[in-house]
C-alpha cells in the first residue's frame, strides 16, 4: 500500500458517521456576541480619542454625503412618477459612501463610544463632546448640500417641486409621529452597526447597509441629518423659518434617533454579550474602569477616558509628602539618561519617586487579546527595569508601567493629573511625543494649562557638573534654579548665573539684581556674570562653550504649545554643544477647563 492510500484510509476512518470530521477544528463563518462586541470596542476607542478637528472634518464630508441621498430620493421620485419602491433604490447611496468610508455619522459611527461608555471606559462629557462635534460637522455639511441644491441648479424645476414635496412631509408631521418614527430608525441604524461589525466581509456589509437603509423611504421613517437637510433647504427656497423648522422637525427626529439607537445598543446588543467581555476587550477587566464621578463629570474629577492598557493607575500619588516626578518614555533604549537625571533631582528631596512610564501610541482600529496585552506588558517592564536601573546609585523609589492608547501626548496629561505629579522630565528630539501630540486635539487646551512643571531635556550627554543659568526672572527661571540647587545639593555641581544688560550703564544693577536673586534661591554659591553686549543669545552661546548642561526658562508663549505645533525654533540648540533643560512651570487650570474636562 502507498502512502497515499494510507493517508486515504486514515482519512476515511477519523471521519464520523455523519461525514463530519473527527479530529482537528471546525472554522466558524461568524462572529460570538463577544468578539462583535470586541471589534465595536476597537472603533470606539478610535472614535472616542479623535481630536474635535478630525471628528468635525468627518462629520462635514458624512454631512455632505447625505446630499447624495437626499439628491437622488428627489430625482428618482421625479423621474419614476413618484413610485414608492423605485424612487427608493438609490436612497442608501450616501450612507453607504458613508459607513464603508468611515466618515463621522451622528446615527451610525458615533454610535460605538456608547459601548465604552456603559462599561466605564469613556465618560459621559466624553460620549457628549464626541456627539456634539460629529453632529456639528454633519450639519454644517447637510447645510452646504441644501445650499448647493437650492442655488446651484442642480435640480430641474421637477425636481425642485418633489424635494419641496418630500420636505414638506416632516414639517407637516406631528412631532409625536416624527419622534416614534425616527426611534425606529435609530433601531435600524442600531442594527446596521452591530451587524456591520459582525460581517466578514465588505459584500456582506454592503448588503446590510444597503437593505437596512432602504428601509427607511420605505417605512416612512426619518433620519436626523437627512431631515436637517431637506429641513434646510426649505428654508433656502424661502419657505421656513430656521427656528421653526428645527423645533417642529428636526430635534423631534434628533431624540427619537438617539434613543432609538442608544435603547437597542444598551437592551439588546450590550446585554445579550457575556459578562466576561470586559475582561476581553480591556486588560485587567473591570479593574480599569472609571470611577463612577470620573464616568459622570470626567476630567473635572480624573480621568475622561480608560486607554487600551494602563498599568499607571496603580501607581497614584498615596503620600502627600511624597515629590513625584513623571518620565514619559518612548524608546526605552536610548532614554536611560533622562530617568538618571530625573534621579539625581529626585535624590535632594527627603521623600521621592521617580515614576517611568512607557507611552506606545498604538495604531487605530488596533486589537490586542489577552495573551498579547500580557506579553507587551511583560515586555515592558523588562525594558523598563534595565533603564531605571540606573537609579540605584541615587538611593531613589523607581516605579514603572506601560500605557498603550491610541492617543499619547494626551495621555501624558492624564497620568501627571492623575498621579498629582510634581515634575515631568521629558525628552526632547525625533521620534518624542510631539508628533502624535499633532495629531491629537487641538493641543492648546492643554499646554495652555499644565498640571505640574515640566522640563524639557535635549540631550546631549547628561552632565550636571557646570550649568549655566541665564535669568531675568520670572516663574520658568525660578523653576531652573530649583532644580539647579537640587543638583547641587546632592553633588559636585557648579552653577553660573547670567544676566545679559542693554549696555555698561546696567552693569551694576544686573549684579545687584543677581546677588538678590541667588541668595532668595538658594544659589549663594553661583558665580555670577553680567553682560553688557546686549546680545542675548550670543552671549549664551558663548558662555555656554565653558559648561555641561544650560537652563532655559520658557518664553510667556509656553515651550510646550510651540513645540507640539513646530513654533519652536532654537538657533541655540544648534550652536551649543552642551545638554539643554527648558523650564516651564506649572500655570493650573481655570474653572471653565476644569468644569468641561480640558486641562
Amino acid at each position: 500500500m502507498t502512502d497515499d492510500d494510507e493517508e486515504d484510509v486514515r482519512e476515511a476512518v477519523e471521519r464520523s458517521r455523519s461525514g463530519a470530521p473527527a479530529a482537528g477544528r471546525v472554522i466558524r463563518d461568524r462572529f460570538s456576541s463577544d468578539e462583535v462586541f470586541q471589534r465595536i470596542i476597537a472603533a470606539a476607542d478610535e472614535e472616542i480619542t479623535s481630536g474635535s478637528r478630525e471628528l468635525f472634518f468627518s462629520g462635514l464630508a458624512a454631512g455632505f454625503a447625505i446630499t447624495i441621498t437626499f439628491l437622488l430620493y428627489v430625482s428618482l421620485t421625479a423621474s419614476t412618477g413618484g413610485d414608492p419602491i423605485l424612487s427608493a433604490l438609490l436612497y442608501p447611496l450616501g450612507f453607504i459612501y458613508i459607513i464603508i468610508g468611515g466618515y463621522q455619522l451622528y446615527t451610525e459611527n458615533t454610535l460605538p463610544p456608547v459601548a465604552l461608555t456603559l462599561e466605564r471606559l469613556a465618560s459621559v462629557p466624553a460620549l457628549l463632546r464626541n456627539w456634539i462635534v460629529v453632529l456639528t460637522g454633519n450639519f454644517t455639511g447637510g447645510a452646504l448640500g441644501a445650499a448647493a441644491l437650492a442655488y446651484g441648479g442642480v435640480l430641474s424645476d421637477a425636481e425642485a417641486t418633489v424635494a419641496y414635496d418630500i420636505a414638506h412631509k416632516g414639517i407637516e408631521a406631528a412631532p409625536a409621529v416624527l419622534f416614534t418614527k425616527a426611534a425606529f430608525a435609530g433601531l435600524i441604524v442600531a442594527g446596521v452597526v452591530w451587524v456591520e461589525y459582525a460581517s466578514r466581509d465588505t459584500i456582506s456589509r454592503l448588503a446590510v447597509v444597503y437593505l437596512a437603509f432602504l428601509s427607511i423611504p420605505l417605512g416612512g421613517l426619518f433620519h436626523v441629518v437627512v431631515s436637517f437637510t431637506e429641513m434646510l433647504y426649505l428654508v433656502f427656497v424661502g419657505d421656513l423659518a430656521v427656528v421653526v423648522g428645527m423645533t417642529d422637525f428636526v430635534i423631534p427626529v434628533l431624540l427619537g434617533n438617539t434613543i432609538g439607537g442608544v435603547v437597542l445598543v444598551t437592551a439588546v446588543n450590550y446585554f445579550q454579550t457575556t459578562e466576561h467581555r470586559l475582561e476581553s476587550a480591556r486588560f485587567e477587566g473591570a479593574n480599569r474602569r472609571l470611577s463612577l464621578k470620573e464616568w459622570a463629570f470626567g476630567g473635572l474629577v480624573g480621568r475622561s477616558y480608560v486607554p487600551v492598557i494602563d498599568t499607571a493607575a496603580k501607581h497614584a500619588r498615596k503620600d502627600e509628602g511624597t515629590y513625584r516626578i513623571l518620565v514619559p518614555i518612548t524608546n526605552p533604549r536610548t532614554e536611560q539618561p533622562l530617568v538618571e537625571f530625573a534621579s539625581a533631582i529626585a535624590s535632594a528631596h527627603e521623600q521621592a519617586v521617580v515614576h517611568a512610564v512607557y507611552v506606545v501610541q498604538t495604531p487605530t482600529r488596533s486589537r490586542y487579546d489577552d495573551t498579547a496585552r500580557r506579553q507587551l506588558v511583560e515586555e515592558s517592564d523588562q525594558l523598563l527595569s534595565e533603564v531605571c536601573s540606573v537609579a540605584d546609585a541615587y538611593d531613589v523609589d523607581v516605579e514603572t508601567s506601560t500605557v498603550v492608547s491610541h492617543r499619547s501626548f494626551e495621555e501624558l496629561f492624564t497620568i501627571a493629573d492623575r498621579d498629582d505629579a510634581d515634575l515631568v522630565v521629558m525628552g526632547w528630539g525625533e521620534d518624542r511625543l510631539w508628533d502624535a501630540a499633532r495629531a491629537e486635539r487641538p493641543i492648546g487646551e492643554l499646554t495652555n494649562r499644565l498640571p505640574c512643571d515640566f522640563l524639557i531635556v535635549d540631550d546631549q550627554g547628561i552632565d550636571t557638573s557646570k550649568l549655566l543659568l541665564p535669568t531675568i526672572g520670572g516663574p520658568n527661571s525660578e523653576l531652573s534654579a530649583e532644580v539647579a540647587s537640587a543638583l547641587q545639593s546632592v553633588g559636585d555641581t557648579e552653577v553660573t548665573l547670567l544676566y545679559v544688560a542693554d549696555g555698561p550703564e546696567d552693569v551694576e544693577d544686573g549684579e545687584q539684581f543677581l546677588e538678590n536673586w541667588a541668595i532668595d534661591h538658594g544659589l549663594e554659591d553661583a558665580d555670577i556674570v553680567v553682560d553688557d553686549s546686549g546680545d542675548i543669545e550670543a552671549t549664551i552661546e558663548r558662555e555656554a562653550e565653558d559648561h555641561t548642561m544650560l537652563f532655559l526658562g520658557a518664553s510667556e508663549r509656553g515651550v510646550l504649545a510651540r513645540l507640539v505645533r513646530n513654533t519652536l525654533h532654537l538657533d541655540i540648540l544648534d550652536e551649543v554643544d552642551a545638554s539643554v533643560v527648558i523650564a516651564e512651570r506649572s500655570n493650573g487650570r481655570s474653572l471653565w477647563r476644569r468644569l468641561f474636562g480640558r486641562r
